[in-house]
């Protein structure tokens, strides 16, 4: 900028000529008080500040011309310069770092200058504060959030007075040349451009926000414009999500006192009734309003990254100024990072949520958590799982008294219980916003259910469809004739009590459809065929060759993550009209169907529960698609009482599973209740358990047995096995004797390692330490081979010696170190008795270890699937229990400093054993949502590194990748961008 322009820089306003100027205002209030005493000084630099603001204020008055600037400047003003005089100062705080957040480079430059003629050679902190600025930011200083977290530091106006006494900067330099000089650097400083309707759309919605938060503290009936939230909620709930108004319940339960209080709630309405989007909204009003972090626990690893990408909760985050992080299989950082402003929404599985909590309580950060939110909250009741996820929440009620908990589910029946437990309220209500018809069919002829019946069922009708003999001998459940009622214009889901089951009916309903079937959406189901050879290097299952070109596929756990995403997308879009899955499709992801066939009433060889049977049923029928959804269940003559009593009878009722997985639910618990300090004497942990839902259930417990009881001996096995310290006995059952974990005992809690394995793998990793074969990961590998896939695995002893050959000669040693010698492999490979014990698990463990060994070095499923007989789904099985694992001991070598040597390593193999790509392509995968056939896409493409992906423009990757949409193509960018 020349000096034949500086007069015109700052418009009319502000020109550094002219007696009405700003600048010639600084003059007259410096002269006046320049000869001042040094309270003067201090007014001065009060007054010439606050000439500043004002000035800048008044400024943006005069050139705002209509009803909407206002707001903006009425944010500007409240937001930005308006500071509150009673306001404590913090003494602990860093004097400049909250004020010079967001000041441009040049005022940086000019208050450093001040401190630095007032302290001599010391560094000054604002010097120090712009170096972080520059590092962290590419030289350009961070731009406020535009919401509203507490703002008022931040703005506070800066006391010269300090730094004043202690120079004569007011004889040797003008302080109006001071702020000439940095006023026009601001001028000539290149800033980014943005749009006037971009700032106002900020400020409207940093307005809301402030608004909305004050209104939920002070808990008003006035609840703003969208239940608290800003109207730029719903404006994207309709984006993302095409929901333009609420059912009545919706709006009924976010109203309801309880939640006004913070109480928690327990709520239970039918399959798609609209449950999850409440569950959304309280947990926007928890991050945006009352500014506070929130952890949503899912059962499912597929759940959870749908929810975070699928559905676009990451597309919300990126929107509305909060972060959305993945927790599930080896992804998650414990504990997860502070952040000053942002708040983060916690997406995990019942396993890493427990870790995340326990990560929060150690650094004393529970309460940043002001809300955690359980999906399928009758998981409380199922095994392991169920144990994990009670444990996790008996910690947050006994820890934090400011978490709130909400807990939602389709099958819930003792209520009372998990009230009790969660200290929650009820809702409820039979809402479904399509009508489900459900039906039963007894060889031709349809029944539908009607529980006002005497046996539970009317008459409907009789089957209409010509069957031949040789039809009816290939389909004698009349499949054929149920899927063609509404096949291929609407959709339909047939439920199979097995995986062989699965593929078996697809290839039978293929087969007998007649030829227009093919012509639906044929080149669709081409790409379809074309995306799952790229997926497997050239290989496509043969029964979804023959099936998909007529619209059907199967759905189970035999197929690949990439396989089964590529496929639930094209179910979704219409592309694929009928799937046949197994019953964990039913508490999966959302796949809704016009009509849902059970196959049979089975899950594998047990009889259905009513609990799964709803599930399965209650995805029938699709909200804004269908009028109605339809469920028939297909009855042999010899199930038909069992069948009766299964569609009247109760749900079950949910029950404490800390008991019935002991080693992983009650010793477990109670190892890191004293690893955590929340319980360290038996008194306190017996307060502790009586608090847990097993503590409700107390009168459950057999006869022989009190819950104290349970507990000493749990405690006393502890003590046993290394992990704790202290004494236990009949004496000292009331006193104060405090128990201490050991070093052991924190390394297998902080690593999620269940406890009937920890000695065991700390005695594996010292002996590691003597000899870790270095020459390959094969070691390794074994290493970090999970424990519990070993009683499943079956060695096909010929391709067991076929891959000990073709080891080295160091990575044989590997065997040799575990305790499988070469005689033992070639003596089974041979059919030859063996007269020397030899560890069945140690034997399988290794097995695994080298159908991993295999796929890191070939990276392809298929290829190595085929190699060792197995299934695909299998392969991907093991390769994620084995990421997931590896991490687990990763962060059991951090506890213990004799395993230093693991840390390094086991980081890189989690990465690699996560991804299990070539290394090049490692960066794109770590974008949430891009799975190996989309970052090979990219990289061909030229996007080789996340900041080819953040600078991209989604428009053009949709037209340089193949079967991208602009959705997920956004979706994408944003990922690379965060």
């Amino acid at each position: 900028c020349s000096n034949d322009s500086e007069e015109d820089m700052f418009g009319d306003f502000d020109s550094f000529s002219g007696n009405d100027s700003l600048l010639a205002q600084v003059d007259d209030i410096e002269h006046k008080y320049l000869q001042g005493n040094s309270m003067d000084i201090k007014v001065a630099g009060d007054i010439i500040l606050g000439t500043l603001q004002s000035g800048i204020h008044q400024k943006k008055q005069d050139t705002s011309s209509t009803s909407e600037d206002k707001v903006v400047l009425k944010a500007d003003k409240e937001d930005a310069f308006q500071m509150n005089e009673n306001d404590p100062v913090d003494s602990n705080q860093e004097p400049t770092e909250s004020v010079l957040d967001d000041l441009p480079s040049s005022q940086l430059l000019y208050f450093e200058k001040i401190d630095e003629l007032s302290s001599g050679s010391r560094i000054s902190p604002v010097s120090e504060r712009r170096n972080k600025c520059i590092d962290s930011s590419s030289d350009k200083i961070r731009s406020p959030s535009p919401f509203c977290p507490d703002d008022r530091h931040r703005n506070r106006p800066i006391d010269f007075c300090s730094d004043l006494k202690k120079c004569d900067l007011f004889k040797t330099e003008s302080l109006k040349d001071h702020l000439k000089s940095a006023m026009t650097g601001n001028a000539k400083a290149q800033t980014l451009q943005v749009s006037k309707t971009k700032q106002l759309k900020e400020a409207v919605l940093s307005e809301e926000i402030c608004v909305a938060r004050k209104t939920i503290e002070s808990s008003s009936v006035d609840i703003g414009p969208f239940y608290g939230l800003p109207s730029k909620v719903k404006d994207l709930f309709r984006q993302f999500r095409g929901i333009e108004t609420l059912y009545e319940w919706q709006h009924d339960c976010l109203m309801l006192e309880s939640l006004q209080q913070r109480n928690n709630l327990i709520y239970s309405l039918p399959t798609s009734g609209g449950k999850t989007l409440v569950a959304e909204i309280i947990i926007l009003q928890e991050l945006l309003c009352r500014q506070k972090d929130v952890l949503m626990i899912l059962p499912y690893v597929a759940i959870v990254q749908e929810k975070v990408w699928i559905l676009g909760l990451s597309s919300f985050g990126i929107e509305l100024g909060f972060l959305v992080e993945e927790y599930a299989g080896s992804k998650g950082r414990f504990p997860p990072i502070k952040r000053r402003i942002k708040k983060s929404l916690y997406i995990a599985t019942i396993e890493k949520g427990h870790a995340l909590v326990n990560s929060l309580i150690e650094t004393e950060r529970i309460n940043d958590l002001g809300l955690v939110v359980v999906d399928e909250l009758h998981m409380l009741g199922e095994g392991i799982r169920g144990a994990t996820l009670e444990i996790t929440l008996a910690k947050i009620l006994y820890t934090s008294k400011n978490t709130q908990i909400i807990g939602m589910s389709a099958t819930l029946s003792n209520v009372g219980d998990l009230q009790k437990f969660l200290q929650a309220e009820y809702y409820t209500n039979n809402f479904r916003p399509v009508e489900l018809k459900e039906y039963i069919k007894i060889r031709d002829t349809i029944y539908a259910v009607d529980s006002k019946t005497e046996n539970g069922f009317t008459f409907s009708r009789l089957l209409n469809f010509k069957y031949s003999s040789n039809l009816e001998k290939a389909d004698p459940d009349h499949i054929i004739a149920l899927v063609t009622e509404v096949i291929p214009k609407y959709s339909c889901l047939i439920f199979c009590p097995t995986k062989k089951n699965c593929e078996n009916v697809a290839s039978m309903v293929c087969k007998y459809l007649k030829k227009e079937f093919r012509a639906h959406r044929e080149k669709e189901k081409q790409d379809l065929i074309k995306n799952l050879k790229n997926i497997g290097n050239g290989s496509v299952c043969p029964v979804l060759m023959q099936t998909i070109p007529f619209g059907i596929a199967y759905h189970h756990s035999g197929l690949t993550n990439d396989e089964r995403k590529s496929i639930e997308e094209a179910y979704s879009t219409g592309v694929l009209c009928l799937l046949t899955c197994t019953a964990t499709l039913a508490a999966g992801v959302n796949l809704p169907a016009r009509r849902v066939i059970l196959r049979a009433p089975y899950v594998a060889n047990d009889f259905l529960k009513k609990n799964q049977y709803k599930q399965m049923i209650g995805r029938a029928g699709r909200a804004g698609l269908d009028s109605a959804g339809e469920s028939i269940l297909i009855v042999q003559e010899k199930d038909k009482h069992l069948v009766q009593d299964l569609v009247n009878s109760p749900l079950e009722n949910c029950y404490s599973n800390l008991l019935l997985e002991l080693t992983k639910g009650m010793q477990s618990l109670l190892l890191s209740l004293v690893g955590l300090k929340i319980a360290v004497t038996l008194e306190e942990v017996d307060n502790f358990m009586c608090s847990t839902l097993l503590g409700v259930q107390q009168q459950l417990l057999s006869k022989e047995k009190s819950l104290s009881e349970v507990i000493k001996d749990g405690l006393e096995n502890l003590i046993e096995k290394g992990l704790v310290k202290g004494r236990i006995s009949e004496k000292d059952h009331n006193s104060k004797c405090v128990l201490t974990i050991t070093p052991l005992g924190k390394a297998t809690y902080k690593g999620s390692i269940d406890l009937a394995y920890c000695n065991l793998l700390y005695r594996e990793l010292k002996k590691g330490l003597e000899g870790l074969v270095l020459e390959s990961n094969l070691h390794l590998l074994y290493l970090a081979t999970p424990y519990d896939m070993t009683s499943n695995c079956s060695p096909d002893w010929m391709i067991y010696l076929r891959q000990f050959n073709q080891l080295s000669a160091a990575e044989q040693k590997v065997a040799d170190i575990v305790g499988v010698p070469e005689s033992f492999i070639t003596k089974k490979a041979s059919g030859q008795a063996i007269r020397k014990n030899v560890d069945s698990a140690v034997v399988n463990r290794l097995y695994l270890s080298f159908v991993l060994y295999t796929l890191l070095k070939e990276t392809n499923i298929w290829s190595v699937s085929e190699k060792f007989h197995m299934s695909r789904g299998y392969v991907q099985n093991l390769l994620n229990s084995a990421a997931s694992f590896t991490s687990c001991v990763l962060h059991f070598c951090e506890e213990l400093e004799e395993f230093w040597v693991y840390k390094a390593l086991l980081a890189e193999l989690t990465k690699q054993l996560t991804y299990c790509v070539k290394t090049e392509l490692i960066p794109l995968m770590e974008v949430a949502g891009v799975l190996e056939a989309r970052a090979k896409q990219l990289y061909n493409a030229g996007y080789k590194t996340l900041a080819h992906l953040a600078n991209a423009n989604p428009e053009t990757l949709v037209k340089m990748i193949e079967h991208l949409s602009l959705r997920q193509a956004k979706q994408i960018v944003s990922s690379a961008r965060v």
